[in-house]
C-alpha cells in the first residue's frame, strides 16, 4: 500500500505521473501490493525513491563495465589526481576536488582503481546520488568523502535492517561462514538486487543468489561443512532525507506554520525549518505544514 500525504495512492495515478521504465513499474507494484504502508509526503518524493533505486541498479552495472578491479585493502589503488591513498587502503578525497567529479572519475577511469566489495557498494550509492542530486548539493553534502569499506558520510543516512519487502536497489549480504583463512576477503559478498532475479557483486559479477552461494562455496576452507547463505537484512540510503536536496522537490514553497506559547503564528519555508528544526522544537509548541493564509 502507498499513501501520499496520508491518502491512498491509485496505482494508475503513479504511472501517469511518470513511472515509465519496467523496473520502475516493478518497484511500484511491490510497494502497491504490500501489506506494509509506504508513506510519502508527495508524489515527487515517491518518484524520487523509485528512480534512485533504479539509479543504484544502473550504477552497479556501470561499475562492472568501468574496468575497476577487485582487491583487498592492502592492494587498493586509485587515481592520485582525485584521491589520496591512505596506508589502510582508504581513498580520501583530495582537497579542492569536487566530490561529484571524484566519484565520476572512478567510472570514467576504472582501470586506475581497485578495491573490495564493501567499498564498491558505497561507491555505487554515491554514484547513484550524483545522478539524483544537483552537483552543487552533492558537493556540499559530501565534501569530505573517505572510501573505505562501509565507512560513509552521515548524509547518506544509510539504514540497515530487515525490511517488510525486498526491492530492486537493496544491498544484501551473502555470508561465507567457513571462508578459507588464506582468502579472508571472501568471507562474504555484498550484492545489489538488480530486480530481475540477479544480483551484482564486485569481484563476482552478475549472478543469481544461488550463483553467488556457489562461487563463495569454492572459497571455503578445506573440510568446510557450512554453506554460504543470504542474510536477511537489507541496506538502503535515506531516500526521504536525500529527497530534500533534489532538484525535483516541490514542497519548498509550502510554508511551515509555527505557534508559540501564546498561539502567535509565524511562518517559514521547509528549507529554513529543516536547517533550524532542533532549535525551533525548543521554542514553539506547535509546528505543522500548512497554508499561510
Amino acid at each position: 500500500m502507498i499513501t501520499i500525504g496520508g491518502n491512498s495512492l491509485n496505482k494508475d495515478d503513479a504511472i501517469n505521473a511518470g513511472i515509465v521504465r519496467p523496473l520502475e513499474q516493478t518497484i511500484l507494484h511491490v510497494m502497491y501490493a504490500s501489506p506494509y504502508t509506504y508513506s510519502y509526503r508527495s508524489m515527487d518524493a515517491l518518484l524520487f525513491e523509485i528512480r534512485f533505486r533504479v539509479a543504484i541498479t544502473d550504477s552497479s552495472r556501470e561499475l562492472y563495465y568501468s574496468g575497476v578491479q577487485f582487491a583487498d585493502f592492502y592492494r587498493s589503488r586509485c587515481n592520485p589526481m582525485f584521491w589520496n591513498l591512505l596506508p589502510d587502503g582508504a581513498f580520501q578525497l583530495k582537497m579542492g576536488v569536487p566530490a561529484s567529479e571524484a566519484i565520476l572519475d572512478i567510472y570514467r577511469n576504472g582501470r586506475l582503481y581497485a578495491f573490495e566489495c564493501a567499498t564498491a557498494m558505497i561507491i555505487i550509492l554515491y554514484h547513484a546520488a550524483v545522478k539524483m542530486l544537483p552537483p552543487a548539493q552533492f558537493n556540499r553534502l559530501f565534501s569530505n568523502i573517505r572510501l573505505w569499506g562501509w565507512k560513509y558520510d552521515q548524509d547518506l543516512q544509510i539504514v540497515h535492517n530487515i525490511p517488510p519487502d525486498y526491492l530492486p536497489g537493496d544491498i544484501r549480504y551473502v555470508k561465507n561462514p567457513d571462508v578459507n583463512p588464506l582468502t579472508p576477503e571472501w568471507q562474504g559478498e555484498n550484492v545489489v538486487d538488480l530486480g530481475d532475479g540477479t544480483f551484482f557483486g564486485h569481484g563476482l559479477g552478475f549472478r543469481t543468489v544461488e550463483g553467488m552461494i556457489e562461487a563463495l562455496a569454492l572459497r571455503r576452507r578445506p573440510g568446510a561443512t557450512r554453506m554460504p547463505y543470504l542474510m536477511l537484512p537489507a541496506t538502503r540510503p535515506g531516500f526521504s532525507y536525500l529527497y530534500q536536496f533534489s532538484s525535483n522537490r516541490k514542497e519548498g514553497t509550502t510554508p511551515i506554520m509555527l505557534f508559540d506559547d501564546t498561539l502567535q503564528r509565524s511562518t517559514m519555508s521547509i528549507d529554513e525549518y529543516e536547517e533550524k528544526h532542533e532549535e525551533l522544537l525548543k521554542n514553539f509548541i506547535t509546528i505543522r505544514i500548512g497554508n499561510s493564509s
